[in-house]
């Protein structure tokens, strides 16, 4: 039986997984753009395509406790800044293009924070961007709509509101900041 793209990535990543290293996150940033060249008359790929989920699970690692899920956006859809705690992450573009930037996180002498950003960079299909753990970055969906999977070291539902380990900013008068310091 020949294997799926989506069989293919999750064996290959199953198998060297282990600590992150530069040399497990370029594996898996190979692997995300293998997947990225699936063929769309794959049944997994075909049923994202024609369903358009805003959020659906393709894998969970029941060992290792990595996760990969699809998205689907649609034009100028904006994820605020945030991070994923401990967790890094890999981003590809199957369609679409979506924007991302990244940002620096700035103390002031008055202990309030507030985010610097960097850089964007306009991520398109067939392109991967990876994220280790603590960087901050944005989203937004550029293209008339965009499908993207997310990969994550470990289910980042449960860093956020089990252990609320991720953080997310807020725009206040024109600077992005942590929610404790806005009040």
């Amino acid at each position: 039986m020949v294997k799926t793209a989506l069989q293919s990535f999750t064996q290959n990543v199953r198998s060297q997984w282990g600590p992150l290293t530069s040399e497990l996150a370029g594996f898996c940033q190979r692997q995300m753009e293998e997947l990225l060249e699936a063929s769309p008359r794959e049944a997994w790929l075909a049923a994202l395509n024609a369903n358009q989920p805003a959020s659906e699970e393709l894998y969970r690692d029941a060992d290792h406790g990595f996760v990969l899920l699809a998205h689907a956006e649609q034009a100028g859809l904006y994820r605020p800044p945030h991070d994923h705690g401990r967790s890094w992450v890999l981003y590809g573009i199957q369609q679409g293009e979506i924007e991302m930037g990244t940002y620096a996180r700035v103390e002031g002498e008055d202990g309030d924070v507030r985010l610097v950003k960097r850089n964007t960079k306009l991520v398109r299909a067939g392109e991967v961007q990876l994220y280790l753990p603590g960087d901050i970055h944005d989203t937004r969906c550029i293209s008339d709509s965009a499908l993207l999977f997310r990969f994550t070291e470990r289910d980042l539902r449960v860093e956020d509101r089990q252990h609320r380990r991720l953080t997310r900013y807020v725009e206040q008068n024109g600077i992005w900041t942590t929610e404790q310091t806005s009040a």
